[in-house]
């Protein structure tokens, strides 16, 4: 047997292994039918929050595609076993509890669970903007590129008049962060402050 059929040999068995493997799936959300939302995909394990739209697959024994809402208790219903607490779960620890609690039913079965939309990690954006309203957390989002998203400012609205209201953390104090527009977009990517997930960014008008 040459090396080339070996290693033809060898890739095929990595695809059954994974495919097949009871509970396969991903801490990274899919990108199908879905915004480009979320939550440092590579970098850390996404963790399901209320409004996140989860699609959950079984692929053996017999064949079932649901798509679920995180309701707002933190949970979500699924056939045959009930109530499932997903908030603030990694993707993989909801599949595995899923594929738990359906073995007391039915043998060895294969499932797989990813995240449709990203809806508990979003910004604000209001005042002076094109499009004031709600907007998914994007990987690396800045002020910039969310007043991109938005529309951009309106004809009334001031580059030096950019604020963004970040709710405390562990019972701290809110935190009122001004960020100069005007020198990010000159080149100053320090003063392009990243937007955090529930932030929320005004735009006032500027003085004429």
């Amino acid at each position: 047997m040459n090396k080339k059929t070996m290693l033809k040999i060898f890739f095929l068995l990595s695809l059954m292994f994974i495919f097949t493997h009871p509970c396969f799936a991903a801490d990274t959300p899919s990108t199908t039918d879905a915004p480009p939302a979320v939550p440092a995909p590579g970098a850390s394990v996404y963790k399901i929050g209320v409004d996140d739209i989860l699609d959950i697959n079984i692929l053996r024994p017999e064949p079932l595609a649901t798509t679920l809402t995180v309701s707002p208790d933190g949970t979500i219903t699924f056939p045959y076993i009930g109530n499932v607490t997903v908030k603030d779960h990694a993707l993989s620890e909801v599949q595995e509890e899923i594929c738990s609690r359906l073995g007391k039913y039915v043998k060895d079965p294969v499932v797989s669970v990813s995240l449709k939309e990203s809806r508990s990690r979003v910004f604000y954006v209001y005042g002076e903007i094109a499009k004031p309203g709600m907007y998914p957390i994007q990987q690396g989002l800045t002020t910039i590129r969310a007043i991109s998203l938005a529309g951009g400012l309106t004809k009334y609205g001031s580059t030096s008049q950019v604020k963004i209201l970040r709710q405390g953390k562990d019972g701290q104090e809110n935190q009122m962060i001004k960020v100069d527009v005007r020198a990010a977009m000159n080149g100053d990517a320090k003063k392009d402050a990243k937007i955090e997930a529930g932030d929320v960014m005004t735009v006032s008008e500027g003085v004429f």
